[in-house]
């Protein structure tokens, strides 16, 4: 098993102390990147006790991202777990579907409402049919989705401000946050990278999952704007568990099951033809 070299590493930063989920992460970029990884060298790197990257590693097995052997783990890439792709990469990807989503949220939207719009290429669509929309306030952490409100002169921008994530082109951080506190919205359309009944709505990045959480506390209905194929699926970071889903709008090839489970839990889903 080839072993984790620190030296002529440059994807992962020089040793510091991180929590858990930040070190998770860059375990999960190590074994993308080579494959495998060892307990000693993870311990030694991290700083930590060979009981915790055990543990670490554990964890990383029940999410369905690694396959532990003697020593350390194995990269797995079940169909079950979500690797992220770029913005470019999701917006090529079931465009007119998004759009027919889009055009059943933006139908939601009536003057007065103050709404959140998530960053995402989803939240995008929405944005870019609210051009005639009037008396709206809208919040975003996306930059995308604040570009294609622009023209959208009935539209109140407000924008979370913070750090710029590249890979999601969306901010986030303590001044996201903060900036929510400062308000209260009417409904959050939230995009996800994955959405499972029993482990809840997730995403891929640990700051991106606490904004998410932030916005889900300041809005008083969450609606959850996602294709069919993001059910059954996880991610590393949790957002929120399924039951506080207000609304769910997705397309009619959602499994069964899957449809099903969300009704029983209460949850209102529309659904959109392809």
């Amino acid at each position: 098993m080839k072993g984790l070299s620190v030296r002529h590493s440059n994807s992962v930063p020089e040793k510091r102390l991180m929590g858990t989920s930040e070190r998770r992460e860059h375990i999960i970029q190590r074994l993308r990147q080579q494959g495998s990884v060892q307990v000693n060298d993870l311990s030694d790197f991290f700083g930590v006790s060979t009981v915790t990257i055990r543990n670490d590693l554990a964890f990383l097995e029940k999410q369905g991202i690694a396959l532990r052997a003697y020593g350390g783990a194995l990269v797995c890439a079940p169909v079950n777990s979500v690797s992220e792709p770029s913005v470019e990469d999701k917006s090529a990807l079931n465009t007119s579907l998004k759009r027919s989503i889009a055009r059943l949220a933006v139908s939601l939207i009536k003057p007065g409402h103050r709404v959140i719009l998530d960053s995402g290429t989803t939240t995008y669509e929405i944005a870019r049919l609210m051009r005639q929309h009037q008396g709206v306030i809208v919040m975003t952490n996306g930059i995308n989705v604040a570009n294609a409100l622009l023209e959208a002169e009935g539209v109140e921008l407000l924008m979370t401000g913070g750090q710029l994530r590249r890979q999601s082109q969306s901010f986030y951080g303590d001044q996201a946050d903060q900036s929510l506190l400062n308000y209260h919205f009417d409904m959050l359309f939230l995009g996800v990278d994955a959405i499972d009944l029993e482990r809840g709505v997730s995403t891929h990045n640990q700051d991106e999952a606490r904004l998410n959480r932030r916005m889900c506390e300041v809005a008083e209905r969450i609606i959850v704007v996602t294709d069919s194929t993001k059910f059954s699926r996880s991610s590393l970071h949790k957002i929120i568990d399924t039951q506080r889903i207000d609304m769910v709008i997705t397309d009619s090839d959602i499994a069964a099951d899957s449809l099903e489970g969300l009704r029983k839990l209460g949850i209102e889903v529309l659904l959109v033809s392809h």
